[in-house]
């Protein structure tokens, strides 16, 4: 995994850009008609029920548009929410606070979402030993953000990117002429690299499960679009030789039957890419 330096780097380059886009040479229609010397101050407010993410965000975001901004939290990351609660009050320059409200609304909506979802399949999985992954199907940008969401859900980071985790996947073992070999051709590149990375790799088969098997070094294995039967019979076969994944097919329909296989983690993209933002506004009082 990234270190939390880089995190913190990732997640500062969101809100520049985030500022960049929006507000570009000037947010002129603030500039038209509030007084630079005009103070203001304006409350969170849900207008949804679910899990609230971003508030910690939103704060390094007022922070980066005014260090001047106050704000007042009176609900943390991870909490329920309902329709009318207030999560913050912010203070500070007016032409400020609006600079900032639409990347805090569009971050918070988003985040908080995830952070919902994630929840929801964390509750599903209640009393088994099985922890809920994200997956790399992020939002191009916001990756950082949605990634921090799903921590604040209660559920657990997969790899950040391409360059953090070694993950041998279908199309990688067919290129690399085989599982085997594209393990054994792995490992000579991060030993040649002085590369310290786990390594995950996917089987689509039983038959894959047990030429996985034979070779070292492997840290997961992705159980891939197996039915319940097959992952039942792969974490046998697996035991403790290493960890396991289940993958593909997960809902909220399914998840809990993969978790009762035995597996130590099941990863899905839908926690990031099949979301309906939390409703949420930013009012003046």
């Amino acid at each position: 995994m990234i270190s939390e330096a880089q995190f913190q780097n990732e997640l500062k380059r969101i809100i520049e850009n985030g500022i960049r886009e929006d507000i570009g040479p000037g947010d002129y229609s603030s500039l038209a008609c509030i007084p630079d010397a005009a103070q203001g101050k304006a409350k969170l407010l849900v207008k949804d029920q679910g899990i609230i993410a971003g508030v910690a965000f939103a704060r390094m975001i007022f922070q980066h548009v005014d260090p001047n901004l106050q704000v007042e939290t009176f609900i943390e990351d991870g909490a329920e929410v309902k329709y009318g609660d207030v999560v913050f009050h912010v203070s500070g320059s007016s032409q400020s606070i609006l600079k900032a409200e639409r990347l805090v609304l569009n971050s918070m909506q988003r985040m908080s979402a995830i952070a919902t979802k994630t929840n929801s399949y964390v509750r599903l999985l209640d009393g088994t030993k099985t922890k809920v992954l994200d997956t790399r199907k992020t939002t191009p940008g916001f990756r950082a953000a949605e990634k921090w969401a799903v921590k604040i859900g209660g559920g657990e980071n997969h790899r950040f990117a391409l360059y953090d985790m070694i993950m041998l996947k279908d199309n990688h073992n067919d290129f690399a002429g085989g599982i085997t070999k594209a393990i054994e051709k792995t490992k000579l590149y991060l030993a040649e690299n002085k590369l310290d990375l786990q390594i995950v790799v996917e089987a689509r088969t039983l038959d894959e499960i047990h030429e996985i098997l034979k070779n070292e070094g492997v840290y997961r294995i992705l159980i891939d679009n197996f039915n319940y039967q097959d992952t039942k019979e792969a974490v046998r076969l697996i035991g403790n030789q290493c960890l396991t994944e289940s993958s593909g097919n997960i809902n909220e329909k399914t998840i809990r039957n993969y978790a009762e296989c035995g597996v130590d983690y099941i990863s899905s993209g839908a926690l990031t890419h099949s979301v309906y933002n939390m409703d949420l506004s930013l009012k003046a009082f």
